[in-house]
């Protein structure tokens, strides 16, 4: 979630070599395209494919690098203005994506290139749906797409490119999955059937992962591993590194799946494309984040591009995977409690700790869980004028000494076999400003409105986005981040296809029971403190008196960690929120009271936290 600190990387070098490749008659490009997504289109990739982030020096987790023979572009995001804008060079100018005038990456390439000109794309690294898009806006100006043999970002990259992870992969166990892998294959047999397909192609590690009940430590905080997959009415392909083939995933495997090596991959579909038989009227199904390399493997008239019901399937947790998720994010709590705990004391002791000493120590209580994996993506632990910045990490040799007098904000999260964590609390050891105090309440009424949210079956993300924002509004005040985004189950800390949010494409998604979404509004001053109140809350259906149209749903949130009561303006908060806060603390003290027997410091912190307002 967050990058490695603020400083900024001179890219002069980098650039130069770039563009010598670009001009080199096999390439012949006068622009390239950089996003970050790999192969897969993880949105955190392994260090290997992290090439945006080598080549502009900025690290956050959106972005796009438009380099052309004389200048260079980042496209980022509300969530990384700041974080951009420190992190990049001179050579760079940061385009601000969402604000007036600003265009996206692919509007710049059809409106703000010269006509005629020649722009060089990985076909592995760009999605089919893109590409085809990019193409016919393109077309007028005379402009085409150029897949070049190599990426020359490796090339500059060189001997210092980082090689591909190939760690060992393992089976999750059903009594955690709440399914088998051979039920799963047979709900995706289903889909292929009903959309009259041959085979259904799986590209994203996340759904390869859940798919055959696997997991892996490839890609940091991310549990996958670098993996492909076949489906056909008849027989499931897994295409993984021999040396993560190991004798015991086989075994679990069975004769179920035929495990064939990664790199075989483009190979393969090309052959079976034929084998199938696959055309227009029987084609083989590709999610719509497949990418161009894919799809010109298969041949694009042999394929039908769509929303993956691998993610649509992964995205309704059982009531095995949400019973995990309740668990887990109890004994969270109890490990959050013992750092907030902790670290006060600290403070009030005048021992000096700088941001990233203080995650180290939360990520201490974490280990000692049980089921506990690894953390779900980096601590942002950030005090004051960082915790401005959405998702900063702190630098451990260059970060900020946590101070009694500014905020303090921390987003963190757990992996843990039964489930997937991601908190976001925002305290005050010292005395809060006024200002801090009312921009704490409005972000808190803005979270208690989602929580407390009741809409009708169908209802998306987008549409009740503004409930979280209401009350920012009334001030001027809003924040440039989404309100909510989907979790895995042990698998990726962000997932979708739902969340809550402006952007349009959460309204092709309606929220389902069974759901897994965050619910974090915030607010940033920048330059001074954020603000940041996050839970993750399941859909379920809601219990209602009455029942027009097809149901109605609501949340129940499982995050159980105390909300700092003295950050709150009580004289804007309604009886309703005191009564939705002194109920949250009440069950949070009873749920996660009994794991804190052997710490004393940290149930009296918690006792305290939660009493009645």
């Amino acid at each position: 979630m967050g990058g490695i600190g603020t400083r900024t990387v001179d890219t002069t070098e980098r650039l130069a070599k770039l563009r010598e490749l670009l001009k080199k008659p096999e390439n012949n490009v006068k622009a390239f395209v950089v996003p970050s997504e790999d192969q897969h289109f993880s949105e955190y990739p392994a260090h290997s494919d992290e090439r945006r982030a080598f080549i502009s020096g900025f690290n956050g987790s959106a972005g796009c690098a438009i380099i052309t023979l004389r200048d260079a572009f980042l496209f980022t995001d509300g969530r990384y203005f700041l974080q951009a804008s420190q992190q990049l060079d001179s050579n760079w100018k940061l385009m601000k994506q969402g604000l007036p005038d600003v265009p996206t990456w692919q509007e710049f390439l059809s409106k703000h290139l010269k006509q005629g000109t020649r722009i060089g794309i990985d076909p592995t690294l760009i999605s089919a749906v893109d590409a085809e898009n990019l193409l016919k806006s393109l077309e007028p100006r005379g402009s085409e797409l150029v897949s070049l043999q190599q990426n020359p970002v490796d090339i500059v990259w060189g001997k210092d490119r980082p090689p591909r992870p190939h760690n060992r992969v393992f089976p999750l166990d059903v009594k955690y999955a709440g399914e088998s892998f051979q039920d799963k294959l047979q709900r995706l047999r289903e889909e292929i059937a009903n959309k009259n397909a041959v085979a259904s192609v799986v590209t994203l590690l996340d759904e390869v992962a859940w798919l055959f009940n696997l997991r892996g430590t490839d890609i940091d905080f991310n549990p996958v591993f670098f993996a492909y997959a076949i489906v056909t009415p008849t027989k499931a392909i897994l295409f993984i590194d021999d040396a993560q083939a190991q004798p015991s995933i086989k075994t679990f495997l069975g004769s179920d799946v035929e495990i064939r090596p990664y790199e075989s991959f483009i190979p393969s579909l090309k052959k079976l494309t034929a084998t199938l038989g696959a055309n227009k009227e029987k084609p083989m199904l590709l999610g719509d984040k497949t990418s161009l390399a894919v799809v010109e493997a298969i041949g694009e008239e042999n394929t039908v591009l769509i929303p993956s019901p691998v993610a649509a399937m992964k995205a309704i947790k059982n009531e095995t995977e949400i019973e995990g998720f309740r668990t887990c994010h109890i004994r969270d709590g109890a490990a959050l409690t013992r750092y907030f705990a902790w670290l006060e004391e600290q403070l009030d002791e005048g021992i000096e700790l700088n941001e990233s000493r203080a995650a180290d120590k939360l990520e201490e209580f974490r280990s000692e869980l049980d089921l506990f994996r690894g953390l779900s993506f980096e601590t942002i632990s950030s005090t004051g004028p960082n915790a401005a910045v959405i998702h900063y990490s702190p630098d451990p040799n260059d970060c900020a000494i946590i101070k009694k007098d500014q905020i303090y904000l921390c987003d963190s999260g757990g992996q843990y076999l039964d489930g997937t964590t991601d908190v976001t609390r925002t305290l005050h050891f010292g005395t809060p400003t006024d200002e801090e105090k009312r921009a704490f309440t409005r972000v808190l009424q803005g979270h208690i409105s989602i929580d407390t949210a009741v809409f009708p079956t169908g209802t998306s993300g987008f549409i009740i986005d503004s409930f979280a924002r209401r009350a920012l509004w009334q001030e001027g005040w809003d924040y440039r981040h989404g309100t909510g985004h989907g979790v895995g189950h042990f698998l990726n800390v962000h997932e979708g296809p739902h969340g809550i949010g402006t952007r349009i494409a959460y309204n092709n998604t309606s929220l389902k029971a069974g759901m897994t979404v965050s619910n974090e509004p915030g607010y940033y001053a920048d330059g001074r403190y954020g603000i940041r109140i996050e839970n993750i809350v399941i859909v379920r259906e809601a219990k209602t008196p009455n029942n027009f149209g097809n149901g109605y749903l609501c949340f129940e949130h499982v995050t159980m960690c105390p909300i700092q009561t003295k950050l709150i303006d009580f004289s804007i908060l309604t009886a309703q929120e005191k009564e939705w806060l002194n109920s949250y603390h009440a069950e949070t003290l009873e749920k996660v009271g009994p794991l804190l027997r052997n710490d004393l410091r940290a149930l009296q912190w918690l006792e305290r936290e939660c009493s009645p307002v």
